[in-house]
């Protein structure tokens, strides 16, 4: 999504590049460690920003773009066995580079990039969310993105593979203590180019903006496994990729962002930037994609999003909210209810505390997505 959890992944680059302090004491009196980060700001000068609209050529912008600062991979899905139990699944790969310019080194350790992988998944019948965290350096083999031969993101053994050349077909495979996925993944429409041919602004400043398109239907069969057991399950995938130097505006409270994979073979990307005074961000919007693979661009006056129903966090006791009433406008409009498919999917165990889980759709349209909800638990605000 987006330009979603960005700060989270700066954080744990921080705490690599400036180093985290731990005692262990001899004695073997037991001792809750936790991490503070302290750090100056980052200077992202020298890094490409994006301003011009960019030459799209793919599979090659499936690879990393390493002249800019930051870069995420999204991944997200939800998907049903048979019997139609349904799991939601996130896996995102992100990174992070330490300066404009890398340094030559005969270490294969020494890097220039930092990455950090988060991997859900959402057991909806029986209420469990399950989420997990990594981090790696770049270099000696540990993380990284390319596509020679065939486009590849992976975090040591946590992994995005294209199957073909031209990265039609995929495989996802991540696993945890207690769940994991093994993926197929099969691109039925070309990739979408959000805002403004894939120049998208997150505000009116010139410069403040990411190149980002989607792959927002990805016919999807493969294996979720909790525990012992491994269910076969099928169903469609949301793609995002972005890649930027940039922040929120100073103003930015948090977001709110959605990815809808719709029944009748239609998606939406749909989202708004909340603003410290309670104003949204107008320089945001959204897309709409028909069946065809042609797009409609949403300005931010073409849709609303109106809150239906809350939820209180027993975690960080957040009150998000848990229920939208979305309408989007225009001759081809409709109006849509989005549910979350289980209220607890929030992340507490990080830095930056946020939900991100799976949702249904219902009203003019149906179908499935997933929704993401920044900014509840404490202020975006010059956060990066």
């Amino acid at each position: 999504m987006n330009w979603r959890i960005l700060i989270l992944l700066l954080l744990i680059g921080l705490a690599l590049l400036f180093g985290v302090s731990l005692y262990e004491p001899s004695s073997g009196i037991a001792l809750s460690a936790h991490t503070r980060l302290q750090a100056p700001p980052q200077d992202n000068s020298g890094f490409a920003r994006a301003i011009d609209p960019w030459e799209w050529r793919f599979p090659r912008d499936h690879g990393a773009h390493p002249d800019f600062q930051t870069e995420w991979w999204y991944y997200t899905g939800v998907l049903a066995t048979a019997e139609q139990r349904r799991f939601g699944f996130q896996f995102t790969i992100f990174r992070r580079a330490l300066s404009p310019r890398a340094q030559s080194s005969a270490s294969e350790f020494r890097t220039n990039d930092i990455y950090m992988a988060h991997f859900t998944v959402s057991d909806i019948a029986n209420g469990a969310f399950y989420h997990d965290v990594r981090y790696a350096r770049g270099g000696a083999g540990l993380a990284g993105a390319g596509v020679d031969p065939f486009y590849s993101v992976w975090l040591e053994d946590w992994e995005v593979r294209a199957e073909d050349d031209n990265a039609n077909k995929t495989r996802v495979k991540a696993a945890s203590e207690d769940y994991a996925i093994d993926l197929h993944l099969y691109q039925m429409k070309q990739p979408a180019l959000q805002g403004d041919n894939g120049l998208s602004p997150k505000s009116a400043e010139i410069g403040n903006a990411s190149y980002y398109y989607s792959l927002t239907r990805l016919l999807t069969e493969g294996g979720i496994t909790i525990g012992d057991q491994i269910f076969d399950v099928s169903g469609y995938s949301w793609m995002d990729h972005e890649f930027s130097t940039s922040a929120l505006g100073e103003e930015a409270q948090g977001w709110d962002w959605f990815g809808l994979i719709f029944d009748d073979n239609t998606e939406l990307m749909i989202g708004q930037i909340r603003q410290v005074d309670g104003a949204i961000e107008s320089s945001f919007g959204g897309l709409y994609i028909y069946a065809d693979g042609g797009t409609r661009y949403l300005d931010s006056a073409d849709f609303s999003i109106a809150v239906a129903d809350t939820w209180r966090s027993p975690h960080s006791e957040a009150e998000y909210p848990a229920r939208w009433e979305i309408t989007v406008n225009g001759d081809d409009g409709f109006r849509i209810e989005v549910s979350p498919l289980a209220a607890d999917q929030e992340l507490h165990s990080a830095d930056i505390v946020y939900w991100e889980g799976a949702v249904a759709i219902s009203g003019d349209k149906t179908g499935y997505g997933y929704a993401e909800l920044t900014g509840y638990v404490g202020s975006m605000q010059n956060r990066f």
